[in-house]
Formats: structure tokens, C-alpha cells, sequence
């Protein structure tokens, strides 16, 4: 069997085995868009991981050959001091588990491929800064050392101050001090064994018990596998014309058909999305590099043509040069579903009864988005953006077992610095979520999102305790299995149980049910989840 399939427009397999990643890759591929060059290890392989306790036979040899045919394609060296190739591994199931798998980033960057690095690019900073953030990839995901990230993020995060050198290289030694105290086996210094292990620690993490919650929670089989997906690096941390976002065609809290998402310059992607760096307005991007901005709104117009939907988008711009590294429907809920679909239609993209075909019912029942009363009427605590529309009510719960514990007698919100897989229990258990970092894009917001949990995310003045159980905003401080009360709209985070109203039904819910009249052919008074219902039941029928 064959295990490694390159990633080019002319791959035909479905996502079961390339994995939606990878799939959406292709897709990439034949819109003519720019993509890192790389390959996918298929889910046929992390089966036989999973089964076996061991890569699977001839998988070594194969990964061997698609980093040999990568080192042609672009013309580097694997680990090597001449023009180094470093690489992505990245986990990609053939349904979306957002952030519950490994990545390991700046694979390959072995001692003699930093120093290469540093002579290649002239900015031995950079090349630092790029091999600790391999590190910390690579023993978080192979040796679960979570533990040494503060050091880690010392050294990543504070770019241009002080001796920024010598700031780095103290940082990768008191990181490689520490996997050595933990009793763990060295970060190999050999690029081919760093990726077999990486390939080995992504197949792992699908039973992860965070990965595990997940699909439990989403009704996903649990013996689906994972593909790996590997592509060469594009350095978002490169110099100041190079960053790191994510994008969705439409505002996925609203669906109005303008472009949002969040942007970090001189950072990499996994920055934006573990909440941990205060990220910048996707706008701004049109500020800075106004040539990345223009490239950009024509992959997502192109995207959007193909999938006749919103889309979402992960990208990376390195000097100037963007590259997109992952795409898929928007998948909107609630009123921005509605509004999406009936623009769609306003815009003769798609027809009617496709429209009503893409609401569900449950979209219907969050359509008319309730929010806290006016805020005079409540005791507004903290503030910061709303990242899943929807209001939840709760007691405050600063870790994740606390929230499973206090959520089998009451609802609980989560209310963390941030959110990490290693969450997902207490996310799972809780009914609302609070980030004092982060932003829409964050895991977080994305979590909450597919759970359709109310969440509001980066409070900036919110601070945790988690030793006493304590939140502090504003000089006020609250202690867990306080009430409070989120608004995922507004951001705003009120004291006890303030008065909740609903939007009323806009114009285009009302003239999607107006549709739905005329399918169904029935204009009695009736629920608006009926009025759809009805409509699919005869759409079925035709």
C-alpha cells in the first residue's frame, strides 16, 4: 500500500483519505492560488499506527523519497547548513477537530540548519527565534512538556528588546535544560528523525483525551484516523512585511458580506490561534501590506466562488508574499447563517430552495440572537469582543476540571487567560466562555463557534488566579461559582442574571420564511421552525 500522496491539483482522492485539510489544499492548487509545496501522509496510515503501535511498514522509505522530491521542488536541504528546508506537520482529519491534534512547526531546523538559517537570511535573530519555536513544537507534541512554554514565550515574544541574541539563545538553553530535567530523551539534532517522530506524535495525538471529547461531543466516529499533512515552511516571523491570519469571506457573527478575521504581524500561525498574542483587525492588513491585502480578497472571491458559500481561510505572508495554508466552508450559524444564504441568493449564486435547504432549524432558534438588556440596566463587570453570538448564564469556573466538576449541579462559564486543547473537557462541560486574551479567530472563539457556545474573548484587563479562584476586572474581583451572565455579541460580561431580550426577526429571516411559505404552500400562522420544516418536507418529496 501506498502510504504519501503529494499535494497538487491533480490528486483525485476524497477527504477520508487525504483528509479535509489536504483536500482543501487541492482545491487551492486548482484555483490557481499559492500554496506551500508538501504531501500528506493518508488516514490509511494513521489507522495502521493506531492498530499496530508502530509506523507502518515502507512509510519510512516513502517519507524518505516525498522530502527528497521536496528538496528538488525547492531547491533546499533537509536539515542541512546550505539554503535549509524546514517544514510543517500538521494533523488533518477528514473532519474538522480544530485544534484538539499536534503541529510541530520549523521541523528540520537542526542546530546546523539555524546557523545556515542565520548566514542565508542575515538576521541570526530570525533563525533563533525560528529553532525555539521548533522546540517547543516539537516537545509539546513528541514529550508533552508543556511546561517550559512560559520560557519559551519569554524568548519568542519579546522581539527587539535588549540583546535580542543573547535573550534567545539563554532561552533555548534553559529549554533544553528543562526537557533534560524532566528525564525526557533529547530533541534528536537529525531532521529525518525529528519528522518520524513528528508524523508518530500526530497519529498519537487522535486519541488524545482532548481528541477523544471532541468527537464525542460532535458525534465524530472514533476510528476515522488523521492525515498528516507536511509542507515547507513560510516564515510569518520573517522581518516587518511578514505575518500571519486567518480570514473568512463574511463576518461569521453577523453574515454580513465583509471580510473578518485578525492579523498579527512578524508572528506565526500558531500565535493567533492559541490566544496567547493580542492580534490586530484583519483590516490593518490593508494598511501594511496593501499588495497581500489585494491578493488576498481575490483568493477569498475565488474561494467563495468555488464553494457558492462563505469561506474561511488560514494564511501566512513572508516579505511580502502571501501563501494560503488551509480553507473551508465558513459554516456559519444562527442569523449569519440566515442572512448568508438569502444574500447568496440576492446574488443569484444559488436558488431558493437551496437556500432553505442550507438553515437548519436550530439556525432558525438562534436567529433572533438574545442580548443583555441595555447596559444601565446591568452590572456590566468586564468587556471584550464577542467571538460566538448568544447569551449565557453561569458560575464562574477558572479551570477546566472545575468547570466539570461545578457543571454536574449548575451551568458554569470558563473563564481562562486562554483556552488550550487541553481544555476541552471543561469547555465541553461549560455553557459559556471568557478569555482574557485572544481574539475572534482564537481557540477559543473557534471551539465555541463549533459548539454554538456563547464566548467572549480578549477582555484585556480581565486577570485569573487560578490558585485562589479568582477573576479581577476593573478593581473588582469575583470568586468561583459567582453568577454571571455573557453576552457573545456585545463582549460584555455582567454580575448575576441580568434582563435578556431577543433581536427581533430581520428582513432576512422574514423573507426566507416567506419562501418557505411558498414551498411548502401552506401561509397559516405557525413557529418559524415549523414554517422550515414544512418547506424541507416538500423539497424532499419533488
Amino acid at each position: 500500500m501506498r502510504w504519501i500522496r503529494t499535494i497538487s491539483a491533480q490528486v483525485e482522492e476524497p477527504a477520508e483519505t487525504l483528509g479535509s485539510k489536504a483536500h482543501g489544499l487541492v482545491l487551492l492548487h486548482r484555483l490557481g492560488l499559492r500554496v506551500p509545496a508538501g504531501f500528506v501522509v493518508t488516514t490509511a496510515a494513521c489507522r495502521a499506527f493506531l492498530r499496530q503501535g508502530r509506523l507502518p511498514d515502507g512509510l519510512d522509505a516513502e517519507l524518505a523519497t516525498a522530502i527528497a522530491d521536496l528538496e528538488l521542488t525547492t531547491e533546499r536541504s533537509f536539515g542541512g547548513p546550505q539554503k535549509p528546508l524546514a517544514v510543517s506537520v500538521r494533523s488533518g482529519a477528514s473532519v474538522s477537530m480544530p485544534g484538539m491534534m499536534s503541529t510541530i512547526l520549523n521541523l528540520g531546523l537542526t542546530t546546523e540548519a539555524t546557523a545556515g538559517l542565520a548566514i542565508e537570511t542575515g538576521d541570526r535573530p530570525f533563525a533563533l527565534n525560528s529553532r525555539l519555536r521548533f522546540l517547543s513544537s516539537f516537545a509539546s507534541a513528541v514529550a508533552n512538556a508543556d511546561g517550559a512554554r512560559a520560557t519559551v514565550h519569554r524568548g519568542i515574544y519579546e522581539r527587539g528588546t535588549g540583546d535580542e541574541e543573547a535573550r534567545l539563545t539563554d532561552a533555548i538553553g534553559a529549554f533544553e535544560n528543562f526537557v533534560r530535567a524532566r528525564g525526557d530523551q533529547p530533541i534528536p539534532d537529525d531532521a529525518t528523525r525529528q519528522l518520524e517522530l513528528a508524523v508518530e506524535a500526530v497519529f498519537s495525538s487522535w486519541d488524545a483525551p482532548r481528541a477523544q471529547t471532541y468527537r464525542a461531543v460532535h458525534d465524530i466516529p472514533h476510528d476515522l484516523g488523521t492525515a498528516v499533512i507536511v509542507q515547507t515552511m513560510v516564515f510569518g516571523n520573517r522581518d516587518d512585511h511578514s505575518g500571519t491570519g486567518v480570514a473568512f469571506s463574511r463576518n461569521p457573527n453577523t453574515g454580513a458580506n465583509i471580510p473578518f478575521g485578525e492579523v498579527l504581524f512578524e508572528h506565526q500561525g500558531e500565535d493567533v490561534v492559541s490566544g496567547r498574542s493580542m492580534t490586530r483587525p484583519l483590516h490593518e492588513l490593508a494598511e501594511r501590506e496593501p499588495a497581500v491585502w489585494t491578493e488576498l480578497l481575490d483568493a477569498l472571491s475565488r474561494i467563495e466562488g468555488h464553494y457558492r458559500d462563505a469561506c474561511y481561510v488560514e494564511f501566512t505572508f513572508q516579505a511580502g508574499e502571501l501563501w494560503i495554508l488551509q480553507v473551508r466552508p465558513g459554516r456559519f450559524v444562527g442569523g449569519a447563517a440566515v442572512r448568508v444564504a438569502t444574500e447568496l441568493v440576492y446574488e443569484r449564486v444559488i436558488e431558493r430552495h437551496e437556500a432553505l435547504l442550507r438553515v437548519s432549524s436550530q439556525h432558525l432558534r438562534h436567529a433572533r440572537t438574545p442580548r443583555i438588556a441595555a447596559s444601565e440596566e446591568a452590572d456590566i463587570f468586564a468587556r471584550g469582543l464577542g467571538a460566538c453570538p448568544g447569551v449565557a448564564v453561569g458560575k464562574v469556573a477558572t479551570t477546566a476540571d472545575g468547570a466539570v466538576r461545578m457543571a454536574r449541579e449548575a451551568p458554569v462559564i470558563l473563564v481562562r487567560p486562554e483556552t488550550s486543547p487541553n481544555d476541552m473537557h471543561g469547555l465541553a462541560a461549560a455553557t459559556g466562555i471568557v478569555t482574557a486574551r485572544g481574539g475572534p479567530a482564537s481557540h477559543a472563539a473557534v471551539v465555541a463557534r463549533a459548539m454554538g457556545k456563547p464566548a467572549v474573548v480578549g477582555v484585556a484587563d480581565l486577570t485569573i488566579d487560578v490558585d485562589t479562584g479568582s477573576v479581577t476586572a476593573g478593581g473588582r474581583t469575583v470568586r468561583n461559582g459567582t453568577p454571571v451572565t455573557i453576552d457573545g455579541t456585545s463582549g460584555e460580561v455582567a454580575l448575576g442574571s441580568p434582563r435578556v431580550v431577543a433581536n427581533a426577526a430581520d428582513d432576512h429571516l422574514h423573507r426566507l420564511l416567506e419562501w418557505a411559505d411558498d414551498v411548502s404552500g401552506d401561509h397559516s400562522e405557525r413557529d418559524e421552525s415549523e414554517r422550515l420544516d414544512a418547506a424541507h418536507a416538500a423539497l424532499r418529496h419533488r
